[in-house]
């Protein structure tokens, strides 16, 4: 077992989170165990109270662990990864492809008239009609996210009869409606859940949550689809590809820069 090296130049909490880690990672210590105390820890590993707070912080910095008041420290639940720009993939395809279970409970499935808003985002007119799909979905048996989508009635009539549970948007407009999305913008927002964002995901009022919003394009640049989603913090972690690019300056000088992708801000999203 680890111990603190008393003459190593590393510093004390280092060390010992390093060991707190290595619990973790050999599943000694599992998703949702309670870890020993600050006072149980000072005692068997030799060291002061700061110590143990300055590992114990950067461990919940990272995602190790999670602190909760009087109720004491515990592993956390593993983060999902989620592809905020590689690849244009449906959310279902990226849970199977990294090895989990996803799972889709439709809420709803209606047609409204577009708000202002929403036909913003589409560029139709207010009023028109939009089918809106309203989802719940689950990785491995867990709320994961509320989804809701709006896409133009005109371009996919059969959407508003078609049961998504366990299928995929993306599949069902690519091989059902012969569409292809293309491209799209997303937009990224923390938000704190309210009481209903709550009950279906299954965490505490006020609870952290990260808001996408995105419109979908087709080859032509006409928008298909209107994306509101809303994920849980704590079991959420979005991956970001970066591009460099090389442009020349006036004097021919190259000037380099980081992009998300070659469009500058056009981000991809999963449905």
């Amino acid at each position: 077992m680890m111990t603190i090296d008393f003459e190593s130049n590393v510093p004390y909490y280092v060390q010992l989170s390093l060991i707190l880690k290595e619990f973790i990672q050999r599943k000694i210590w599992s998703p949702g165990d309670r870890i020993p105390s600050e006072s149980e820890l000072c005692e068997k590993y030799q060291v002061s109270r700061t110590v143990i707070r300055q590992a114990l912080q950067e461990l919940e910095q990272e995602g190790w662990i999670v602190r909760r008041k009087g109720k004491g420290t515990f592993v956390a639940e593993p983060k999902i990864n989620e592809n905020l720009a590689q690849k244009l993939t449906g959310f279902y395809q990226d849970m199977v492809e990294r090895g989990l279970t996803p799972t889709t409970q439709v809420l709803h499935n209606r047609v409204i008239s577009a708000s202002e808003k929403i036909a913003g985002h589409l560029q139709i007119p207010p009023g028109m009609k939009v089918i809106d799909i309203k989802r719940l979905r689950f990785v491995n048996e867990v709320p994961i996210q509320i989804v809701t989508s709006y896409l133009p009635y005109d371009l996919v009539p059969r959407l508003a009869e078609v049961d998504l549970t366990n299928r995929s948007l993306y599949e069902f407009l690519e091989n059902e409606c012969h569409l292809f999305i293309s491209w799209g913008r997303r937009f990224i927002e923390a938000i704190a859940a309210n009481d209903e964002e709550a009950r279906l995901l299954r965490i505490e009022p006020g609870a952290p949550l990260v808001l996408l919003d995105s419109i979908s394009y087709l080859g032509d640049g006409t928008p298909i689809e209107y994306y509101h989603a809303i994920h849980r913090g704590d079991r959420t972690r979005f991956e970001i590809k970066l591009f460099r690019s090389r442009e020349l300056d006036q004097s021919g000088k190259v000037m380099s820069q980081l992009e998300t992708l070659p469009q500058g801000n056009a981000i991809i999203r999963e449905a």
